[in-house]
């Protein structure tokens, strides 16, 4: 709304974060109608889909009830949108992965391959990024596991692992790289989410959170009406 026109006010009545009940008034936007008409469909479509994140962010974080592990998210995120999507995430509870290529490695399986292996690959990225920056390490079976640990990665992600090979894989790194971060990653549901997170593992990352939601149900209604300004709510 400011960019549309800077006269508008735009007070709102709730902070972020704050649970609202259906019918609660969010904020108010008073000026000229036609600035407020220009604005109101875009201003609607983000509100209601950075609160539907932020909604099912929560959700997660509640199902945890407190289990000592971090719930982020992904790359997984509109084009355009990624930084108001993370931050809706944080909004609700939850934490952020990397928001780029440019603030951390992740060595994915198709850089295995073409890199001839787990190793190889950790070398090549180790011999061609800052000292500063952190790499983790996608695995899918228990031989992935153990060499990115003896190779001493900072994160490990255990990649659609079963419950039994995931606390496994936990155990074995923890014994050869306790300062390792673990985290579980793949088709991790609300049904799912509490027997992963009690594996031991560090980290569960979730996807779905900003690609699979359901935006709220947020309107724009008039209250009150005077010479060429409106007053919606």
């Amino acid at each position: 709304f400011g960019v549309v026109a800077p006269s508008l006010r735009f007070p709102p009545k709730v902070e972020d974060g704050m649970k609202a009940a259906r019918g609660t008034v969010l904020a108010e936007v008073e000026g000229k109608t036609h600035s407020i008409l220009t604005g109101e469909r875009l201003a609607l479509n983000l509100l209601q889909r950075m609160s539907g994140i932020a909604t099912k962010t929560r959700t997660f974080v509640e199902a945890l009830g407190g289990r000592p592990v971090r719930l982020v998210d992904t790359r997984k995120t509109t084009p355009g949108h990624r930084m108001l999507e993370k931050y809706a995430v944080r909004i609700g509870g939850g934490h952020n992965h990397r928001f780029g290529l440019y603030d951390a490695v992740m060595i994915k399986d198709n850089h295995i391959k073409a890199a001839g292996g787990v190793a190889q690959a950790i070398r090549a990225a180790r011999n061609s990024i800052p000292h500063t920056m952190k790499i983790e390490v996608e695995t899918e079976t228990m031989e992935q596991v153990r060499e990115a640990a003896e190779a001493g990665v900072d994160i490990i992600m255990l990649d659609n692992m079963d419950l039994s090979t995931m606390r496994q894989a936990v155990a074995e790194i923890k014994s050869i790289a306790p300062l390792t971060i673990v985290e579980a990653s793949g088709g991790v549901t609300l049904q799912t989410v509490c027997d992963i997170a009690d594996t031991g593992v560090d980290v569960i990352s979730v996807g779905g959170l900003t690609y699979s939601f359901k935006s709220l149900d947020i309107s724009l209604d008039r209250k009150s009406t005077r010479l060429n300004s409106s007053h919606l709510g």
